[in-house]
Formats: structure tokens, C-alpha cells, sequence
């Protein structure tokens, strides 16, 4: 039995489909003029795919938008939330500890002894720690062996002391064919703590500068610096949770965080603001694809860089690590916190 023609029509009225059984017919009605084009016999079975993705697809989205619509302000409390806990957590830290975050000798000043030998860092730790001050090991192990290749011990004694105290536990000379000594004093140590304070201050002040020269509007530009420093003092609350020991190289990470961070939500402000066609929801939207794609790809190669410099660099580890957490609570912050500000000032600004 010949099966019937059938007839779908779309949304747009301009395109009729027509099943049959000899194939396919795309019908296209532009204004008074009608075009029809012939498809092969089992074609309408790519086309109906095509048809059921792109209504599923619409279907989701608007599914998605009617969800943020009504609860976009609840989910702001997600990130406020996190941000008054990052803010006490900080301020406890700094109550206890005098800083705001664990210094290594590069900015406390100390000694840093890098023994080329394969040696039981554990065991050592243990055995010196009465006698070198705030003592510290890592293992600097082949990325593809695993083996062992050197030891680094950091202390905040003074260095001829901590050689002749490594050389009583080895029970050989350290010299320059099997080890390094560096000493940092203390007092070029917080120098340089103190100017990279203030450059990552001056980097943001610079920042919100240009962010409200750009868009000239106080509510939408306040989201832009409320993301920026969100981010920032969530990965500080984080670092100093997990124990990390910063050294000059991860305060110029969070140097490098605010960049990153900036990048996303000026492209939100952007899309919000300057671009008139489509919704309110569509440019939200299609800001997310965009932003989420650079961020996603940022992230991904800091991780995997991460994985391969861990064994053997302990500046690039600390940076990437600390760039890492930086880009997840940027994730968190652009697309809640700035989505929900600016999505609320664009409907009372209506």
C-alpha cells in the first residue's frame, strides 16, 4: 500500500515540508514566489533528526530560561554565601597568623638547599626539624621514570648553619657538583612581599578604572568588579585552607588571576548591554557558549600543564594550581553573580 503524503509546517511560515512516498519535498514560499526542491528517497530521515534536534534544542533552552527567570535571584545567595565565608575565613587567618597567607623564605627570608642525590625526604624532615627552623622538603622526581633525581629543603636558618647541619646528617661535604644554596635575608624578603602587594592593588584599581570607562554605567560595572574581587578572595581563602606556602611566583598568579577573570564578564557586560538583537535570555545565552568555551579551554590547559610541571617545578606548580581554583570560582562568579545582577538591573531598567 502507498503511503500518503504527509504535510509538517514550521514556526517560520515560509518553509513547508512534505513526506511521501517517493522522498522528501522542501516547499519554499518567499513572498508571492513558491521553489521546490526534490530530495532522494530516505532523506527525510537526516532532515527529521535534524528537525527533532532543533526542536529539542528550543524546547531545552526555553525550558532553561523559564527556570532562571524565576530563580536567578535565589541562586545569587549561592556565591554571596561562599563570599561572606571566604571574607570571615581571611580575616580569621590574618587574626591568627598576622598575614593574610603562608609565606616561603622567598618572601620570609631563609635558605633553600637543593641536593642532587636520592635521599628519604621524610626521614630527614623528621630528624632535622629541631634543629633547622621551619623546615620543609620536595622531592624532584623524572616526569617519566618517577625516580627520584633531588632533593629541595627549605629552612629559615641562616645558610652556613643549615649546610653544616645537612653535612652532619649526610656525612659528606655539600659543594657545587652535588648541590645549590640560596639564601633570601629577610629584610629583602618583605620588600618584595610589600611591592607585590601593592602591584596586584594597583593592577585592580587600574582595572575597575577601564571597566567603568568603558561602560559608563555604576550597576553593571560594580557586577564587573564584584566577580573580579569574588574570584580572588575565594582562591585566597582556599589557598590558605589547603596549607599552600606562597611563594613571589604565586603572588604574581593571583597578579595573572585578575585578568582572567575580567575577560568573561566584560564579554557578559558586552553582550547585555551594547547588543540589541534577540532577548534578554538569547544574549545571556549565547555570552555563556562564548565565555564558557574560553574559560573551559583556559582551565583545561592549566590542568594539564599542572600534571606535567608538578615533579619537577615548584614555581610553575604553585602558579598553575593557583590559576586553576582561580578559573572554577570564576566559572561560579561569572554566571551566577554577574548573570543575576545584571539580568535584575536589566528588568528593573525596563
Amino acid at each position: 500500500m502507498k503511503p500518503k503524503s504527509i504535510t509538517i509546517t514550521f514556526k517560520i511560515p515560509q518553509i513547508i515540508i512534505i513526506l511521501g512516498a517517493g522522498g522528501l519535498m522542501v516547499e519554499s514560499l518567499v513572498s508571492t514566489q513558491k521553489t521546490r526542491v526534490r530530495l532522494p528517497a530516505g532523506a527525510y530521515i537526516v532532515a527529521n533528526r535534524r528537525i527533532n534536534f532543533k526542536m529539542e534544542e528550543q524546547k531545552n533552552k526555553k525550558s532553561f530560561a523559564d527556570f532562571h527567570n524565576r530563580h536567578y535571584k535565589h541562586l545569587l545567595l549561592i556565591p554571596l554565601i561562599l563570599l561572606i565565608v571566604s571574607f570571615f575565613y581571611v580575616f580569621s587567618f590574618y587574626q591568627t597568623n598576622g598575614d593574610f597567607i603562608y609565606k616561603d623564605i622567598s618572601l620570609t627570608g631563609g635558605t633553600s638547599v637543593t641536593i642532587y642525590e636520592k635521599i628519604n625526604a621524610e626521614e630527614l624532615k623528621q630528624t632535622l626539624a629541631e634543629k633547622l627552623e621551619d623546615i620543609n622538603t620536595r622531592e624532584i622526581s623524572d616526569l617519566i621514570t618517577k625516580e627520584q633525581k633531588a632533593l629541595i629543603i627549605e629552612t629559615k636558618t641562616e645558610s652556613h648553619e643549615t649546610k653544616e647541619i645537612l653535612e652532619e646528617y649526610l656525612g659528606y661535604e655539600l659543594n657545587e657538583e652535588n648541590s645549590s644554596i640560596e639564601f633570601t635575608g629577610s629584610s629583602l624578603g618583605e620588600s618584595f612581599y610589600k611591592q607585590l602587594i601593592l602591584a596586584i592593588l594597583f593592577a585592580f584599581v587600574f582595572m575597575a578604572l577601564v571597566v567603568f570607562i568603558i561602560f559608563r554605567t555604576f550597576v553593571p560595572s560594580t557586577a564587573v568588579i564584584i566577580s573580579a574581587f569574588a574570584d580572588i578572595l575565594m582562591t585566597l581563602a582556599l589557598v590558605d585552607f589547603l596549607g599552600i606556602q606562597l611563594s613571589s611566583a604565586g603572588i604574581v598568579a593571583f597578579l595573572m588571576l585578575i585578568g582572567y577573570s575580567v575577560d568573561t564578564d566584560i564579554l557578559l557586560t558586552t553582550r547585555i548591554l551594547k547588543r540589541k538583537e534577540g532577548s534578554l535570555n538569547e544574549r545571556i545565552f549565547g555570552a555563556f557558549k562564548t565565555g564558557t568555551t574560553m574559560t573551559l579551554t583556559s582551565l583545561l590547559a592549566v590542568v594539564f600543564a599542572l600534571i606535567v610541571v608538578k615533579s619537577f617545578s615548584l614555581i610553575l606548580t604553585q602558579i598553575f594550581t593557583i590559576l586553576a581554583i582561580g578559573l572554577c570560582f570564576d566559572l561560579l562568579n561569572t554566571w551566577i553573580t554577574n548573570v543575576s545582577i545584571l539580568k535584575w538591573y536589566m528588568e528593573r531598567k525596563k
